[in-house]
């Protein structure tokens, strides 16, 4: 689409269709032709002809004017569509898709086969900080919008969501000045669209230009057609006033909604200030709404006016095109032919795989010709060769040179020969070496778990770190949130299963494990994700080799694939004795101890965790006693 000379953007809204071309001058864009057709009757009250309505835009809109094949881009409502933004982890730039599918079958809502998705990244330059958009629609209704155009033999390139189209179109523009709220009042509902030079926030409601045109039905006693006229010539009615104070309402619940909308955005981007309000729609055109929401907001709220990024081609375009404030509805085709020419800041879209494919094939028959002939020219250049080569081949002094490469061929075969040998040579000492070397897989293991029991205990009091005995003394020791670990005993498993599946207390009753000491701590899972780890001690205490696994003697039938692992039991003692919300240290120990070991394992930013503990519990707690003459 880079090399695009014009596209087109269209836009089927609930009262017309919007259309803008746009033409590639030079190193700029300018708007060559625009289009407004409005329906006999709004899309969302003419019930099953509603498809009748949208073919006969399209067909006058054909009539009028003369595609060729040129690029389209089209707009789907952003009701009928999902979008979801989220901060990824740090993570490698080649590692982003695969995170970006993780987090789309956690957010979509339905199963990735049945919607066509596509996701945008936003970085801020000197961040690391990556925030994804991700955007989906289910497959029928993205089919069904897009055979409208397709039917009328349109080059459909593009499929992008409505509020994108505007912050597109707008951004282009230049209108993105610090951090700026996009109002595009609809028909039906209101894009609101939040962004800034790096980053975009979008959300729907469901309040629209019908809303104020249903408040004039009921206040006037009229039909909707004729609400709708009054509306629109409200500027210029003797009753402008009584206009105005009945659509009131509307007007507040407008504010309210976008009042929790900047609420939350501010209190998710703490360091964001929404400056200022650009409106878009043809709502926009009633009178006192501007006024309205820059009082009630407390910001400047201003209407898009005009565009300068991309000019009309001549005077009399550009005054039709601010005409009637036309502008403010042709915002989101505009934005859509800016990415059809391939110059818009969002380049998601979410045209199907299976349409993309076959215009690109589409696309590449034009050269198969071509590359046939040359395939005909070139054999023809390479049999000639070859029977220029053949008579070369048989000439005397070629006949000469046969003999000296055969003595060259018999020498090299000899040496290959030696050399064969030489590489077979050594065949058990390289492998009695790779045994050795084997060894040394998971030597680190035993001090990793360490680490973890250790790092997975709380943190007490600083005056209890301090480790003087006057400083510890400040607390009471029944409120030190202090966890010793005593001891720690292992037996390996080479079938976890049935421990997973059963109660702890259990085996370690079974596995003779002393749990009569005051507390005891049970944890059970995969010591790795690749089943057994060489080197590591099968049981007892650490540092102590340990008796034979669990499941029968040494000559038992072992499942390659049974989980495999070690039960851990930890002995520990804690002071902490507080009765609310604790009971004798264990609810320190479970709140804590246990929560922390239950999160080890891998993640998606640490797929290759060599263990996890997806089991732990405590299998006996004791008080022991009080000893006041102890610090």
């Amino acid at each position: 689409m880079a090399s695009a000379r014009f596209a087109w953007g269209i836009d089927i809204g609930n009262r017309a269709l919007k259309a803008v071309r746009l033409v590639r001058d030079g190193d700029s864009l300018r708007v060559d032709d625009f289009e407004i057709i409005e329906h006999d009757n709004v899309l969302s009250n003419s019930g099953d002809n509603r498809d009748s309505l949208i073919q006969s835009a399209l067909a006058n809109f054909i009539q009028r004017h003369q595609l060729k094949g040129a690029p389209v881009a089209v707009a789907v409502s952003g009701q009928q569509s999902f979008a979801r933004f989220i901060k990824l982890p740090p993570v490698e730039d080649k590692r982003i898709p695969e995170i970006v599918r993780f987090e789309a079958i956690q957010q979509i809502p339905f199963p990735l086969d049945d919607v066509e998705w596509s996701y945008q990244l936003f970085r801020t330059p000197d961040s690391p900080d990556v925030e994804v958009g991700i955007f989906a629609m289910r497959k029928e209704l993205l089919a069904a919008h897009i055979k409208y155009f397709t039917d009328f033999d349109m080059n459909v390139q593009v499929v992008q969501l409505s509020p994108l189209a505007v912050y597109n179109a707008l951004s282009f523009d230049n209108r993105v000045r610090g951090t700026t709220m996009l109002v595009d009042i609809g028909a039906e509902n209101t894009d609101l669209i939040i962004a800034d030079e790096n980053s975009i926030w979008m959300r729907s409601i469901p309040i629209g230009g019908n809303n104020f045109t249903d408040t004039l039905v009921k206040a006037f006693k009229l039909n909707f057609q004729k609400a709708e006229d009054l509306k629109r010539n409200a500027s210029s009615s003797k009753y402008a006033r009584q206009i105005f104070q009945a659509m009131r309402p509307v007007f507040a619940d407008l504010v309210a909604e976008i009042q929790r909308s900047v609420g939350f955005y501010s209190s998710v981007h703490r360091d964001s200030r929404i400056k200022r309000i650009i409106g878009i729609g043809g709502t926009f055109r009633l009178p006192g709404l501007q006024k309205y929401l820059q009082q009630n907001l407390s910001l400047e709220v201003d209407k898009l006016d005009s565009i300068t990024a991309a000019p009309a081609a001549d005077s009399k375009l550009a005054q039709s095109f601010n005409e009637n404030e036309n502008v403010l509805s042709l915002a989101t085709a505009y934005g859509l032919a800016i990415q059809a020419m391939d110059q818009a800041k969002v380049t998601s879209s979410l045209l199907p795989a299976k349409i993309r494919r076959e215009k690109m094939w589409k696309e590449k028959t034009k050269w198969f010709g071509l590359a046939a002939a040359v395939f005909v020219v070139g054999t023809a250049l390479s049999a000639g060769a070859w029977w220029l080569q053949s008579l070369q081949f048989h000439s005397p002094s070629a006949q000469r040179r046969q003999g000296d490469v055969s003595r060259i061929k018999e020498e090299a075969s000899r040496l290959d020969t030696a050399w064969s040998e030489i590489q077979n040579a050594g065949g058990p000492e390289r492998q009695r070496i790779l045994n050795i070397r084997s060894l040394e897989a998971y030597r680190n293991l035993w001090g990793q778990v360490m680490t973890d029991l250790y790092s997975a205990l709380p943190t007490p009091q600083p005056e209890v770190l301090a480790t003087l005995p006057d400083e510890i003394k400040k607390v009471p020791r029944k409120q030190r949130r202090q966890v010793v670990i005593d001891g720690i005993t292992t037996v390996y498993m080479n079938n976890l299963g049935p421990v997973l599946s059963g109660d702890l207390l259990s085996f370690a009753n079974l596995l003779g494990l002393n749990i009569q000491a005051p507390a005891g701590i049970e944890m059970a899972g995969p010591a790795s994700p690749h089943g057994s780890m060489p080197g590591a001690f099968p049981g007892g205490e650490f540092g102590m080799p340990g008796g034979a696994p669990m499941g029968g003697e040494g000559a038992a039938v072992v499942d390659p694939n049974a989980p495999r692992g070690f039960i851990v039991h930890a002995r520990v003692f804690t002071p902490y004795d507080v009765n609310d919300p604790y009971a004798r240290g264990t609810g320190l120990v479970t709140e804590t101890f246990l929560k922390n070991l239950l999160a080890i394992g891998p993640t998606p930013a640490n797929p290759k965790a060599a263990y996890s503990i997806p089991k732990a519990r405590i299998v006996q707690a004791r008080y022991i006693r009080e000893d006041q003459t102890l610090v």
